[in-house]
């Protein structure tokens, strides 16, 4: 297809972002994507051919990041989209009984982990002045609810992050926080139970997610956007 991306993706090997990895693929885009889970990279990696590219990467490590980053841009030059979907969560707790490790693992991964990928991607999206910055937040990143605090603060962070980061690209790119709805994930099974079950699975998102992030152009740049059904 002529307007065919090359899409790099955080988190692919589940949830959001193993469903993103498949309607992307199968809408004819190249998707590069990084998760630590190695048996699910392996799974991707056997299954989807070159010029995908699946590597098992620990976002919240910023020296795995790099070498990642150098090896995908001289591979396949700099994305075209950029999709900063790996996250984390607490288990449900109040702020105050949340434990210092579970704390800095929701850190690391949903805000360090966001600006590792930025740090070694973006650079090269500057130089050529084009290219789609997505980076995931939540209805959890514009409200809050109790015993997911930890969660929401690093939403909150990726809401201020993302449209800092708007202001500092020239025309022609545009980075923008995106709230992906409410989907029975693993993550909002933790958080809700069996009340996940009410919402969308990844699969059912895909269909209407996916071709709204493909639409988002420089014109949305710095604006909190959200995908609906």
């Amino acid at each position: 297809m002529s307007d065919a991306k090359v899409v790099v993706l955080t988190g692919a090997t589940r949830g959001l972002g193993r469903a993103m990895a498949s309607r992307l693929m199968e809408e004819g885009h190249t998707v590069i994507g990084c998760g630590r889970s190695l048996s699910g990279i392996k799974e991707l990696d056997s299954s989807c051919k070159s010029p995908h590219r699946f590597d098992c990467v620990d976002v919240a490590n910023d020296s795995q990041v790099s070498a990642w980053a150098q090896s995908v841009i001289a591979q396949s030059g700099p994305p075209d989209l950029l999709l900063n979907n790996a996250a984390t969560v607490n288990p449900n707790a109040p702020v105050w009984e949340v434990s210092a490790d579970d704390f800095d693992s929701v850190i690391d991964v949903n805000i360090k982990g966001v600006a590792n990928v930025l740090r070694h991607f973006v650079p090269s999206m500057v130089e050529q002045a084009s290219g789609i910055i997505v980076n995931f937040s939540s209805g959890w990143g514009r409200s809050t609810s109790p015993e997911v605090g930890p969660y929401c603060a690093t939403k909150w962070a990726i809401e201020g992050l993302t449209q800092s980061l708007a202001q500092e690209l020239p025309d022609g790119m545009a980075a923008i926080p995106l709230n992906p709805g409410i989907i029975n994930t693993e993550l909002l099974q933790s958080c809700f139970g069996s009340g996940a079950a009410h919402y969308p699975d990844p699969e059912e998102w895909s269909h209407y997610a996916v071709p709204y992030i493909l639409g988002i152009h420089p014109g949305h740049n710095g604006q909190s956007l959200s995908v609906t059904p």
